[in-house]
């Protein structure tokens, strides 16, 4: 048996209108409880309860089955098109839930015929949990091969599957494809056949055996050179049903995991030219990229070069040499003492309480030289405020840190940096704590760590920092235990949160929407969900799907109301709003979310610190929290009941959000008690001079 985790579906079969789960759960994570047992659970928080049955019991491990019957509850799975399939543990009054995870792929092709229209159907999430869905019948289709043939012929095979084509002999299948979403699709037409034997050990294998489809296009007769872009790819399936001729599409191509994510290129001979055709399936977007443009060897050998480099730079011998010259040259090299280095978000931003400091600096202190760390991907960033930096792990950067004498940032710096005999490290960090942190997490979801790895590196970077900057009382004693620091608090404000103070007046605002190219007689909702650790293509970049319903929003609120989204800076998505220009802005890479803060008419947000932030605006907050029962009970958890003490509504639904703003445009905004009693626990240091307190602390001279 493959190695158990605890919450894991082992499989799943359908028979008729049932589903069979088998689960494997930890004996631990239950036996210390009075009551557990499995539920569905939907949007608007109803269980379903089903009876489990251990089947067998296999180390520290029990082993469940569980029966899903569609045809007893039918109304239920219906209420909303995805219900999550949890195990509840009670004990007194207190409930937990955690999701069952799945790693099993295609668990969409185990459909249940609801009518003519819809289908039941389990799912794997984005972030790795089995889900139940209800919605429209839908084709899927994978990509399970990917070959550049001679001339530029891209060949494309795999398997589709619908159960209502098992049995249609007179179909026509295409491969669809859009260069951009204003252009024509393109059909071309597909072979289908029988999988090849190789797929006998695939799961699937008795129920895609008959809808393998294999495609050849010539990409000269569709692409003009040049046309670098992303394309969708899906299958289109033509059928006769009672002497009617239908349409069905698949959502786009799945490519399998199995593909090489390395681009296929091919250098072809066309019109006395010579023509560089590359094929790639995107980790992120599980979609096809395909470009062809002129081949020039000059411009090739610099990106090989680049790619050598590239791998060269991130090699371990590399790195050990890069270290081992930073703590040489922090012992050996005299403190530059007039020299301060800012950073925030890992020189991603120009932002954030390190750029309050540097703009306080600047003005009332000219004698320091003031340098940023900047991120070799974001440096336009700089050039554009023309603020002096220096890239971020470059020689020069290497001999400014080793000599600076102070270090102003707002997130931690690798761990192998060593802090220099005669540096002062100043700390800001980010956020008022509402999610656990550091030493009080009981576990990470994070990739490439452990809860044990994760809180000593934490601890070891902490222990260098000088000073630590908090926005109140309540932050103080969490940052303590917390980061295990036990330096010099300087419990003050944020200085980031000045800019409010000194920019919330209506000429300002206004002039401000016109240099942001945004509409000035339009009312604007700021939307500013922070990530989640379980979500994520890697290291330090992190998935984020779109729960809002943006076509109900728009429908809604498009005549009067724009909204402006801005991404947590781990967050990795691009995020398709075609079809959303005039209503939905993207803005999160604009540099600081301070100018959003200000402009911003309203706040929807979920976990994120930014609503104590701009709790100091005293303007209306809604908290968009469709997933609170899995981030409280299973990813983070919460220093104080965030349900209760949350200044402003709750919603886990589109429509219920709608009818929160309906309600504030009809009635007004009237902060209450509870925004009283918040606003004096967490903003009551916020008056627009933390700058200026944090610098008297810790510049002293």
């Amino acid at each position: 048996m493959k190695q158990l985790r605890n919450r894991q579906l082992l499989s799943i079969d359908k028979i008729a209108n049932k589903y069979i789960l088998k689960v494997s759960i930890l004996r631990s994570y239950i036996e210390d409880w009075e009551q557990f047992y499995f539920a569905l659970i939907t949007t608007t928080n109803e269980e379903l309860t089903f009876q489990e049955k251990k089947i067998k019991q296999s180390g520290d491990f029990n082993i469940y089955e569980i029966e899903i019957d569609y045809s007893k509850e039918p109304l239920f799975y219906s209420q909303g098109e995805e219900v999550g399939f949890s195990i509840v543990r009670r004990r007194g009054d207190e409930k937990q839930r955690g999701k069952i995870k799945s790693n099993i792929d295609y668990l969409e092709q185990q459909q249940i015929k609801i009518s003519d229209k819809y289908v039941f159907y389990p799912s794997t999430t984005v972030n790795g949990n089995i889900n139940f869905c209800f919605r429209e019948n839908f084709l899927l289709a994978t990509c399970e091969h990917i070959m550049l043939r001679e001339k530029g012929i891209l060949q494309l095979s795999g398997f589709y599957h619908w159960n209502e084509l098992e049995d249609v002999e007179n179909k026509q299948v295409y491969l669809t494809w859009q260069a951009k979403s204003n252009e024509e699709p393109i059909h071309v037409p597909v072979q289908s056949m029988s999988i090849p034997e190789s797929y006998t050990s695939y799961r699937w294998y008795e129920e895609v055996k008959n809808q393998g489809y294999t495609v050849m296009v010539n990409l000269f007769d569709y692409m003009d050179v040049g046309s670098a872009n992303n394309f969708k790819f899906y299958l289109t399936v033509n059928y006769e049903e009672s002497n009617v001729v239908k349409t069905i599409e698949s959502d786009y191509l799945i490519v399998s995991h199995a593909i090489n994510r390395v681009p296929i290129k091919q250098k072809v001979s066309l019109q006395d030219k010579r023509i560089q055709v590359s094929v790639e399936a995107k980790r992120k977007t599980e979609c096809l990229a395909v470009d062809v443009y002129e081949y020039k060897f000059a411009l090739e050998f610099m990106r090989s070069v680049k790619r050598r480099w590239v791998v060269l730079r991130r090699s371990k011998q590399l790195l050990q040499l890069y270290k081992l010259a930073f703590f040489t040259l922090g012992k050996v090299l005299p403190t530059k003492k007039d020299l301060v280095i800012f950073e925030s978000f890992h020189g991603k931003q120009y932002s954030d309480s390190p750029r309050a400091i540097y703009e306080y600096l600047e003005k009332h202190a000219p004698n320091y030289e003031l340098v940023w760390s900047a991120d070799r991907r974001h440096t336009d960033y700089f050039k554009g405020k023309k603020v002096p930096y220096i890239r971020r792990f470059s020689i020069r950067w290497l001999f400014a840190m080793t000599r600076a004498k102070y270090w102003v940032t707002n997130a931690r710096l690798p761990l192998w940096i060593p802090k220099p005999r005669g540096t002062v490290y100043l700390q800001t960090w980010h956020g008022t704590p509402l999610k656990r942190l550091a030493a009080d997490m009981d576990e990470v979801h994070m990739p490439g760590t452990n809860i044990e790895k994760y809180k000593a590196n934490f601890t070891k970077e902490a222990s260098k920092w000088d000073y630590l900057v908090s926005p109140n009382a309540y932050s103080s004693e969490i940052f303590r235990r917390a980061f295990r620091f036990n330096k010099e608090m300087v419990e003050s404000g944020y200085p980031r949160n000045d800019y409010l103070f000194k920019s919330d007046d209506e000429a300002f605002v206004a002039s401000l929407k016109e240099r942001m190219n945004l509409p000035t007689d339009k009312k604007i909702i700021l939307y500013a969900p922070t990530w989640r650790d379980n979500q994520f293509y890697g290291r330090g970049r992190y998935k984020f799907g779109m729960e809002l319903e943006l076509d109900k929003l728009k429908e809604v609120f498009g005549e009067t109301h724009v909204i402006v989204l801005r991404m947590h800076y781990l967050v990795a998505e691009n995020l398709d709003l075609t079809g959303y220009e005039d209503f939905v802005f993207d803005y999160s890479a604009h540099e600081d979310i301070r100018d959003l803060y200000v402009v911003a008419d309203m706040l929807i947000t979920d976990y994120s610190s930014v609503f104590f932030d701009y709790a100091n605006l005293k303007r209306p907050m809604l908290f968009f929290v469709y997933d609170i029962d899995d981030y409280r009970d299973n990813l983070r958890g919460f220093y104080f009941d965030f349900e209760k003490t949350a200044p402003g509504p709750l919603v886990r639904t589109t429509d219920a959000l709608i009818k929160e703003i309906e309600q504030i445009e009809a009635h007004g905004y009237e902060p209450t008690t509870v925004n009283d009693a918040f606003y004096d626990r967490f903003c009551y240091l916020e008056d627009g001079e933390a700058t200026k307190r944090v610098v008297e602390a810790v510049f002293k001279e």
